[in-house]
């Protein structure tokens, strides 16, 4: 069956929306967005994470709005994050579509005392992620129906200078 140049700019647009979307997580938290963050969710939507850093296996559950909104405020206890996504794999099937994103994580923490003495100004935790996604086209556009958050591994890595954000 051929496919036509409507069917494969619908396509292209999904798929687009789908990159999108992964963006926006990682934007909703690096800004600590609860509201943000959910809305990217079906109501009833899931998020697997690992019981950091006791285990690395994705273990604890975040289901349902309520308790998604909660999630960018585990990163509250670092100074700043970044999370930078790649390599989005990704396979349609009319609403439903799954998908595979690559995620490098920083979770940046500066150092407690002020005196440049005692070395780098802080510490970058690096996670690397593998996404393991199923989404579902709403009303809305497309949303994460479940994320499987897979730890790859992680690193720390002294941080030299620690700017100010623009902003603050």
């Amino acid at each position: 069956m051929a496919i036509s140049p409507a069917d494969d700019a619908g396509r292209r647009a999904d798929l687009a929306a789908l990159v999108s979307l992964s963006t926006e997580y990682a934007a909703a938290a690096d800004a600590r967005d609860g509201e943000r963050f959910a809305a990217l969710f079906v109501e009833e939507g899931e998020l697997v994470v690992p019981k950091f850093p006791t285990d690395l296996r994705p273990v604890v559950v975040r289901r349902g709005h309520a308790e998604l909104r909660q999630v960018p405020d585990g990163l509250r206890r670092y100074d700043r994050t970044f999370h930078q996504v790649s390599n989005h794999q990704i396979t349609l099937e009319g609403d439903r579509a799954e998908g595979v994103v690559q995620c490098t994580a920083h979770h940046a923490s500066a150092r407690s005392s002020d005196d440049p003495t005692q070395g780098p100004e802080g510490t970058d935790l690096v996670w690397f992620i593998r996404y393991h996604d199923t989404y579902r086209r709403t009303d809305t556009g497309w949303r994460f129906a479940r994320r499987i958050l897979d730890l790859q591994w992680v690193e720390e890595h002294p941080i030299l200078r620690m700017g100010v954000p623009v902003g603050e």
